[in-house]
């Protein structure tokens, strides 16, 4: 419920599509998938740098690991 909740949230405020995407079977362990499509990489830092703030903001989680891919 709690990882629906703030995938739900992210899609809603940041217009990126969101997966659950490892460790479905592990209940202290949560690893989201983001993906959006923006104009340039300075966009995507940013973005980047926001999401993490929101979630670091807005739940109890620990973020551990960020990697960003651009194609």
């Amino acid at each position: 419920m709690i990882v629906k909740s703030l995938m739900a949230r992210l899609q809603n405020r940041f217009h990126a599509s969101v997966a659950e995407i490892d460790e479905q079977d592990t209940h202290q362990i949560i690893v989201i998938g983001v993906a959006a499509i923006v104009p340039h990489s300075a966009l995507a830092d940013s973005l980047m740098e926001e999401i993490s703030g929101f979630v670091e903001a807005n739940t109890d989680a620990e973020l551990l690991d960020a990697t960003k891919e651009i194609l």
